[in-house]
């Protein structure tokens, strides 16, 4: 258990809320209509009164009345079960383990605070602690080998004996997928083969071999003997897909799925990468753990006790459950394995200076049919920070470590500004950094890196009675994408849909990093993708990307009405000739090659005055350091296209090209901390 050391670091007088003064007449009026309506009465109250203050501490009780930090509550939902519009919750250094829903919501002007009391470092946890622990024996292994005989001459029965593997009895529900254990604050993982260490964003691969097939995998590095797998899990990541199945037969050098995942027919085996799980025989490494849900029994390797270690469990999805709270702040917290959800109703929400770990967890990712495009979406909508309704805002937060995003805007008119968000979607999904879905969204100046897939998965949806408007993708710093993906970009949006203008520009998008071992394919720092239409993309700027700046993908539907201005780092254009139309769309002003053009000109896009650096030195300042602004003698100064709110700022007479204009202040990207 952890022990919690309670410092007060608030002290003074206790803060009280009075009435303003008033005629006697009025008070009897007042008084009149509290005596007939408490409702009334706190209604009355907040209108003439700026906001009652209580004080929230581990050392607290609930049967307090919370007015000041002698007389502080326990829990932070007592605060929540009693603050009304205008109030503030300050909160002591401690770790709470609980999630905290708001009875009442503020109001425009009254909002209801929570907030960490001035030098507290507070932690909401979604963990309970573990305890009880006893160290395995030769004669567990010889019981769990009564239902399940591999146990026995083991990697794990090798960890039993060398005094690794210890126990509890825990109930964490039938279900291993949700299970998530912690040592000392950091994520331990399901055992598993090959064992893949503990960087979940680049972990050991292993890849199917030679005459594999749709649903079956051979590999000679598959020894354990004949039924070993059975009735375990299989994780398969190829292409853009990444799917979860179980084991329906195994022999030494093969296994054989339940089904085929996927998409999976359309990819050469080899380059199908997967991972075996639910034997507790690979409980043999650091940092794993194996749970018995029908025994509530769980393993875990440690060289030694868990006992000297603070061991923890996911217990609770959520630190706060913003669903039906408007009008509400939540400012400098840490949370711990959970997160915080807004609803549908939500509405003018703000999570300001938060630290986020393990904000979502999950090992199912398989949903829907067994085609292309299934099991590719699990948790894009409902994990990470979730930005439901409208008007809610997320800022100044560092987010990590997540199955899923770190961050979902949902709804409408939603805004993600100065976060930096790293090590997310590492299950490999369409779950993304800054996950944008609803309309009329802003994500603005965010440093995003190290994602399984994209930085911003830009999609499209309309929220019921709320008019639809444009996005706004701008200013964010986006590195390290499709660590466990292909088919990606920094920013990738798709597939046919009308995106009435939204804009995606003055971004920064390097060094894509396609996944380990796998034929690479369509990397980009903007990945338009299969028909999307009425898009500006503008003044990003991209390096170290196989595709390069800008990928247009028209196959199929074709895609209309794009423009695509002033990019620096070059492009690549996918369409059949004389088959995809790109009617509308134009290619204006910028620096880099141009590959693919000439089945997307044949179908109606424009192309002019850009500068192709495979022929022509566009003569930047420093390209080694990434310096893209140009010099006095650059060919790309005077030989623009003008476009208003595109390439203004220019020194020259004319605009530039690319994303720099000359003599203008350098634009910069990413969180502004």
């Amino acid at each position: 258990m952890l022990n919690i050391l309670y410092r007060s670091r608030i002290s003074g007088t206790r803060a009280r809320r009075g009435l303003l003064s008033a005629a006697a007449g009025a008070i009897a009026v007042l008084s009149m209509a509290a005596a007939a309506s408490p409702a009334a009465a706190q209604g009355h109250r907040h209108a003439a009164a700026t906001g009652q203050t209580y004080y929230v501490a581990p050392s607290g009780s609930d049967t307090a009345d919370g007015l000041a930090a002698a007389t502080a509550f326990q829990h932070i939902q007592k605060c929540a079960d009693v603050m009304v519009a205008g109030d503030t919750c300050l909160i002591e250094s401690g770790t709470y383990r609980e999630t905290v829903t708001p009875a009442h919501s503020g109001s425009s002007g009254l909002p209801i605070t929570y907030r960490a009391a001035p030098g507290a470092d507070v932690t909401i946890s979604g963990t309970s602690a573990l305890s009880g622990w006893s160290q395995v024996t030769g004669a567990d292994v010889t019981a769990i080998a009564q239902s399940d005989p591999y146990a026995q001459d083991s990697l794990f029965s090798d960890a039993v004996a060398a005094g690794h593997v210890w126990s509890t009895d825990v109930d964490l529900g039938s279900d291993p997928t949700t299970v998530q254990v912690f040592t000392d604050r950091a994520m331990d993982i399901e055992a598993q083969w090959p064992y893949p260490g503990l960087d979940l964003l680049n972990p050991a691969i292993e890849h199917a071999g030679a005459g594999s097939a749709d649903a079956t995998i051979d590999d000679a590095a598959l020894t354990r003997p004949a039924g070993y797998w059975n009735g375990g899990r299989a994780l398969t990541g190829y292409w853009y897909v990444s799917a979860t199945s179980t084991v329906a037969a195994s022999d030494t050098g093969s296994v054989t799925l339940s089904a085929a995942p996927p998409c999976v027919h359309k990819v050469v085996p080899t380059d199908t990468r997967y991972a075996l799980s639910g034997k507790i025989g690979e409980l043999a490494n650091p940092g794993e753990w194996f749970y018995d849900p029908a025994a509530h029994r769980l393993y875990l390797y440690s060289t030694d006790s868990p006992a000297q270690h603070t061991v923890e469990a996911k217990a609770r999805q959520r630190a706060f459950d913003l669903t039906n709270a408007s009008y509400t702040s939540v400012v400098g917290l840490n949370l711990f394995a959970s997160t915080i959800t807004t609803g549908s109703t939500s509405t003018h929400d703000t999570l300001d200076t938060l630290t986020g770990t393990y904000l979502s967890h999950y090992t199912d990712i398989t949903q829907g049919a067994t085609d292309c495009g299934s099991s590719v979406d699990r948790g894009v909508g409902d994990t990470g920070i979730v930005l439901n309704g409208t008007y809610n805002t997320i800022v100044n937060s560092d987010l990590s470590l997540s199955a899923g995003n770190g961050i979902a805007l949902a709804g409408q008119n939603n805004t993600a500004t100065d976060n930096i968000i790293h090590d997310v979607d590492y299950m490999g999904t369409y779950a993304a950094g800054i996950a944008v879905m609803g309309n009329s969204q802003t994500v603005l100046n965010n440093t995003i890196y190290r994602v399984g897939r994209s930085g911003i998965n830009l999609q499209w949806g309309t929220t019921s009675g709320l008019t639809a408007g444009k996005d706004r993708i701008a200013y964010n710093d986006i590195s390290q994408y499709a660590r466990l993906s292909l088919d990606t970009a920094g920013i990738y949006t798709c597939c046919g849909a009308d995106m009435m203008g939204t804009s995606v520009d003055h971004n920064l998008l390097h060094d894509g990093t396609p996944t380990p071992g796998v034929t690479p394919f369509a990397v980009a720092g903007v990945y338009a993708d299969n028909g999307q239409s009425d898009l500006v993309i503008a003044d990003n700027v991209g390096w170290n990307n196989l595709q390069g700046t800008v990928m247009l993908n028209g196959l199929g539907s074709g895609s209309y009405n794009n423009g695509v201005y002033n990019n620096t780092g070059g492009m690549t254009m996918m369409y059949v000739k004389g088959t995809d139309q790109s009617t509308g769309t134009k290619i204006y002003n910028n620096i880099g090659p141009i590959t693919g053009s000439d089945g997307a000109t044949d179908g109606g896009l424009v192309m002019s005055n850009n500068l192709d650096t495979a022929t022509t030195d566009p003569l930047f300042v420093d390209a080694a350091d990434h310096d893209y602004e140009l010099t006095a003698a650059s060919p790309a100064r005077n030989a623009a296209i003008p476009l208003a709110g595109v390439n203004d700022g220019s020194t020259d007479a004319v605009p530039s090209l690319g994303a720099y204009q000359y003599g203008a202040a350098k634009w910069t990207a990413g969180a502004r901390r």
